[in-house]
């Protein structure tokens, strides 16, 4: 028999893939790879996994479904996408919860085993047919035998039928790599990196990636090649795909080697946010202390302790963590010792949606402790810089002498994009920790401060002559013995907002991108970057003359807010939540006015619908 003859591949710019399947069918881990093997390959990358809230949603519902989507690029591309150019869909419940988002013209490919009855009516379709039901049967649909192919390429290996279906992730993988002219040398090697323990798991892979590889050459008549060239916008330097978590627990790692001090990390683990604690247990060559605890109470006072001995310190959470942390941030607070407070946001209130994004926790980290409370609040914007603010998190924590509440999301900590790996010594400022000096022996109180920045200067304990005690009841100013003075309560609550405000003078100012002579200013802040960024560019191209301010910094804002905000009419401030950054501006700078754009839906926003929703007010 012939081979068929490969046809030149076609060229496109970007393109949107999306894997959806039940939890148990590595989807995570195909689109993972499929990402990784792309930003080695040039591309730049941006990724959205998509994990079911259910632990144990029974297989084959909708409940239980799990996707990963990547947008890969020639050019820039700052989100995952909206809608997908592919979309590979392993069941019938699959095809139901992920079905709306393939483009018109768009590829749909199924593993049409699964298609039995008893999954279509699981998936809660009435008809047999569920791409007729879904409206998809005029796309380009590929019918592949995924589970039988693999099956039958893995029959002569000593593996149960389980085990054996478990590679069919592989398979899928290996032809969407022949749609896209990826070749499978990357991927072959992460693959033995990941199974090397287990050598028959490992040929099995492979074997099922070569079949799926090999299974694209007989079905391209249907759907043909396509190669999405390297990216030569990206900056020259070494890269890897890196998660925000990880980008996070590596920035924490970075500020420790640019401060001299050792890192600890006491924490519990939470979705979205244990990858940082996971990430971090194995940096133990590197100096890092974590400590599992038992509760986030104990995890954030473990973290207080290690600051109070002179440490950097760090805890990680979401919502519901943060919350039950409240009165130890309080307490950091008071004392006047440095802590970086990492929250994941995901989708609330209570359990709400925990494998979720969402933008709700602004007002808690800004007001969401008893007293008046400052803490600096800042927020990464895309899953690379989180490196960035967690380094700045602890920057400001130690030089400042007070809580850092870092807020990242779910969107952020799981997806992914190419990092540029930093020269820590070139790239980065030295972190000076305000300690005490030898000189300050014969004239120390434990609240005497830098005239400039406020922050008090801080004595490990041990330290010959700066023998001092602290604790949750208010101090005497600058002696710190516990005080119940009214006049003295009033004048220490005053400066430890005013340290916090004074933090303006220490970052950077806001800047624009877009028309900076537009009538209309776009804002936003944290995760939601890339999507109005994107949005900017489209009202610019389409001749809509258009702005984006978008905030890292919350508490305090840039000192030049009020300047920026002065020269535009129109001010839209869009957010996963339902107003909270927008209330914030509102108590802040009131004598502007703000329009809202608003999303709670556990899930980032698009592009698309966004620019309907800004359409309105123009």
């Amino acid at each position: 028999m012939t081979q068929p003859i490969k046809k030149a591949p076609i060229d496109l710019d970007q393109v949107v893939i999306k894997f959806v399947g039940d939890s148990g069918d590595g989807m995570q881990l195909t689109g993972t790879m499929f990402s990784n093997t792309s930003a080695i390959l040039g591309n730049d990358v941006s990724t959205f996994p998509d994990y079911p809230s259910e632990i144990r949603a029974p297989q084959g519902t909708v409940g239980g479904v799990s996707g990963f989507q990547v947008h890969i690029g020639k050019k820039r591309v700052y989100t995952p996408g909206d809608l997908a150019d592919v979309l590979v869909a392993m069941n019938p419940a699959a095809l139901k919860h992920s079905g709306k988002s393939l483009k018109p013209g768009g590829t749909l490919i199924v593993d049409i085993d699964a298609f039995d009855e008893k999954n279509i009516e699981k998936a809660g379709y009435t008809t047999g047919d569920p791409i007729v039901e879904e409206k998809l049967d005029d796309r380009n649909v590929v019918r592949a035998p995924i589970s039988s192919f693999t099956k039958e390429n893995l029959a002569k290996l000593d593996l149960d039928n389980k085990s054996v279906l478990r590679c069919k992730n592989m398979f899928t993988l290996g032809l969407v790599s022949w749609i896209f002219n990826r070749p499978l040398k990357e991927t072959e090697s992460f693959v033995s990196d990941k199974f090397k323990k287990k050598p028959l798991v490992e040929q099995a892979n492979i074997l099922a990636l070569n079949a799926g590889y090999n299974y694209g050459e007989v079905v391209q008549e249907t759907t043909p090649s396509y190669q999405v060239l390297a990216s030569d916008l990206l900056i020259k330097g070494k890269y890897r795909n890196i998660s925000g978590n990880q980008a996070t627990a590596w920035g924490l790692i970075a500020a420790s080697e640019k401060s001299g001090l050792p890192l600890f990390l006491g924490s519990y683990p939470i979705t979205p946010a244990s990858e940082i604690l996971h990430e971090l247990a194995q940096r133990k060559d590197l100096g890092v202390t974590t400590v599992q605890a038992e509760d986030e109470i104990a995890g954030i006072c473990t973290a207080i302790g290690a600051s109070f001995a002179g440490k950097l310190a760090a805890t990680s959470t979401s919502g519901p963590g943060l919350a039950l942390k409240g009165e130890a941030i309080g307490l950091a607070v008071i004392a006047e010792l440095p802590l970086v407070i990492v929250d994941v946001q995901r989708g609330g209130p209570s359990t709400g949606l925990p494998t979720k994004t969402e933008q709700s926790d602004l007002m808690q980290a800004v007001y969401g402790r008893n007293g008046d409370c400052p803490a600096i609040v800042l927020a990464a914007s895309t899953p690379a810089n989180c490196f960035n603010y967690a380094f700045e998190a602890a920057k400001l924590a130690l030089e400042h002498m007070t809580p850092v509440i870092l807020l990242t999301d779910g969107f952020l900590a799981n997806g992914s994009q190419p990092f540029r790996i930093p020269s820590i010594k070139n790239d980065f400022p030295e972190i000076k920790p305000n300690f005490v000096t030898e000189e300050m022996k014969n004239n120390w109180y434990p609240y005497i401060r830098d005239n400039e920045s406020l922050a008090r200067y801080w004595a490990k304990p041990g330290m010959e002559g700066f023998i001092h005690r602290i604790g949750g009841l208010e101090k005497d100013n600058p002696k710190g013995s516990v005080s119940h003075d009214p006049k003295n309560h009033q004048l220490m609550t005053e400066i430890r907002e005013e340290k916090v405000q004074r933090v303006a003078n220490y970052i950077p100012e806001l800047e624009i991108t877009g028309d900076k002579s537009a009538d209309t200013l776009i804002v936003g802040w944290g995760g939601t970057y890339g999507h109005l960024l994107s949005t900017c560019e489209y009202f610019n191209g389409k001749g809509t003359p258009m702005a984006l301010a978008h905030f890292n910094y919350i508490k305090p804002l840039p000192r030049n807010t009020a300047d920026i905000f002065a020269k535009f009419k129109k001010i839209i401030v869009c957010e996963l939540n339902l107003g909270q950054f927008a209330n914030y501006l509102r108590m802040t700078l009131p004598q502007f006015s703000y329009e809202k754009v608003n999303k709670i839906q556990g899930a980032p926003f698009r592009v698309d619908e966004l620019e309907v929703e800004i359409e309105k007010f123009l």
